[in-house]
C-alpha cells in the first residue's frame, strides 16, 4: 500500500491487472473466480467487449460538455430507463450516494411544498445508503456514522421489515414526508423482507401522501431476477435510485421519479458537473442493451434459484449455518459466528467473496457466469464454510 494514499481502505494484499467475464488475474499471474463482481457493479463481468467498444467509440468522439448543453445520449438513456421502470423522469449523477442525495433533497423540497417546516424521512435499521453526510445519516449502521457528528437532522429510524413500526410512526409524527428503503438490504446482510412488505409500504405512503423511495443501487439492473426489485411486487415507487451495475464500472448513478415527485426538482434546485456525461451515458446505454439481448434478468432468476437450492442442500448438515437466503444473484449465507477471515482464505483458493454484517457471506457474481462457474462457486464456498466451522462442530 502506497504511503501517498489516505488510509481509508483496508485493502487485501492483491492487485488485479486484467479480467475476462467472471475471471480476474492478479499481477503475479494468479487466476480468480469473481463471486462479488466489484460489489454488484460488474454485472456483465470484466472487460466485456461491448463495454470496451462503447468506451473507445465515445472517448474518441466526446467525453464531456456539461449540462449547460443538451446531451442526446443522456436523453436516450433516460428514455430507456423510463421505459424499463415505468417512472417518468431521471436525474443523472456519478454514484449511488449522489443518487440518494438527490432523492433526499427531492423529499425535503416536496415536504416544504406541503407546508411542512421540518420534513422527515423514515429510514431503516441496518440499511446502507452512502458515505456523504446525509446518506450516512440515513444509513442504519452506527459504525459508519461515528466521529462525523453532528449528523444531518430529519431522519426517523425504524426496524426493517416491520410494518407495525412504520404505522406507529405514521400515527405519531406529522412531519414525515417519505420512506427510504432498500428492497433487499445488501450491506446489512442480504436481508429479505416479507413478500408483501413493499406493497404495504406503498399503501401506507398513499394513505399519508408520503413519497415511497426505493434504494435499488444494489438490487437494480437485473440483479434480483427483474430489471428492478420492486417489479417482483405490484406497486411502483415515487422515487428510485440506481447506480452500480448501470455503468458496469464506469461511474454513473440515477435518481428516477414519477408523478408528483417528478415535478419537484426544477432548474437551480439540483445539479452535477459530471453527471450524465456522454461517456457514462453511452456506456450505460450499451450495458442495458446487452442485458436485454442476453435476457440477464431471467438468467439471474434461474441461477439464483440454483444457488439457493444447492447451497441449502450442501450446507444442510452444518449447524453453524443459520440461514441461506437470496433473491436472484444476490445471495447471503449467515453463520452463527464472525466469518470475515473467510475472505482471505477464499482468495488462497482462487475465489473472491465478501463478508458483510460480520457473519454473512455475500455472493454477488456477474450475471454472465456460466453454469460451470456457478457450480464452482457453490462447491468452493460450501467447502470453505464446512472447513471453517469444523472445529466448532
Amino acid at each position: 500500500m502506497s504511503d501517498a494514499l489516505m488510509t481509508i481502505y483496508a485493502s487485501l494484499p492483491v492487485a488485479f491487472e486484467r479480467g475476462e467475464g467472471a475471471l480476474l488475474w492478479d499481477t503475479e499471474g494468479n487466476q480468480y473466480l469473481d463471486a462479488i463482481s466489484g460489489i454488484a457493479v460488474c454485472g456483465l463481468g470484466h472487460a466485456h467487449p461491448a463495454v470496451t467498444k462503447a468506451l473507445c467509440e465515445q472517448a474518441a468522439k466526446l467525453i464531456h460538455t456539461s449540462n449547460l448543453y443538451q446531451i442526446p445520449v443522456q436523453q436516450q438513456l433516460a428514455e430507456t430507463l423510463v421505459m424499463l421502470s415505468g417512472m417518468d423522469r431521471v436525474f443523472f449523477g456519478n454514484s449511488g450516494a449522489e443518487a440518494n442525495e438527490a432523492a433526499i433533497k427531492l423529499a425535503r423540497l416536496y415536504g416544504h411544498g406541503q407546508d411542512i417546516d421540518q420534513p422527515a424521512i423514515v429510514v431503516m435499521e441496518n440499511s446502507f445508503h452512502g458515505r456523504t453526510l446525509a446518506t450516512l445519516t440515513a444509513t442504519g449502521n452506527r459504525k459508519v456514522q461515528a466521529g462525523f457528528e453532528p449528523l444531518v437532522p430529519g431522519f426517523v429510524r425504524v426496524p426493517y421489515n416491520d410494518m407495525e413500526a412504520l404505522q406507529n410512526v405514521a400515527r405519531h409524527n406529522p412531519n414525515i414526508v417519505a420512506v427510504l428503503v432498500e428492497p433487499v438490504q445488501g450491506e446489512g446482510g442480504v436481508n429479505i423482507p416479507e413478500d408483501d412488505y413493499l406493497d404495504n409500504i406503498r399503501a401506507l405512503c398513499d394513505e399519508h401522501h408520503w413519497l415511497m423511495m426505493l434504494d435499488e443501487i444494489q438490487t437494480g439492473m437485473c440483479r434480483t431476477g427483474r430489471w428492478f426489485c420492486f417489479q417482483h411486487g405490484k406497486g411502483r415507487p415515487d422515487v428510485m435510485t440506481i447506480a452500480k451495475a448501470l455503468g458496469n464500472g464506469v461511474p454513473i448513478g440515477a435518481c428516477l421519479a414519477r408523478g408528483k415527485a417528478a415535478e419537484v426538482l426544477q432548474p437551480g434546485s439540483h445539479g452535477s458537473t459530471f453527471g450524465g456525461n456522454p461517456l457514462a451515458c453511452h456506456v450505460a446505454t450499451t450495458v442495458i442493451k446487452t442485458m436485454q439481448d442476453q435476457d440477464l434478468a431471467s438468467r439471474a432468476e434461474v441461477l439464483g434459484k440454483k444457488f439457493l437450492r444447492d447451497l441449502s442442500s450442501k450446507l444442510a448438515d452444518n449447524s453453524h449455518v443459520t440461514s441461506v437466503r437470496g433473491k436472484g444473484l444476490m445471495i447471503g449465507i449467515e453463520l452463527d459466528m464472525p466469518c470475515g477471515d473467510l475472505v482471505g482464505i477464499a482468495m488462497t483458493r482462487g475465489m473472491l467473496i465478501n463478508v458483510t454484517a460480520e457473519t454473512t457471506i455475500r455472493l454477488l457474481p456477474p450475471l454472465v457466469i456460466t453454469d460451470e462457474e456457478a457450480d464452482t462457486i457453490i462447491d468452493t464456498v460450501c467447502s470453505l464454510i464446512n472447513e471453517f466451522t469444523a472445529d466448532e462442530q
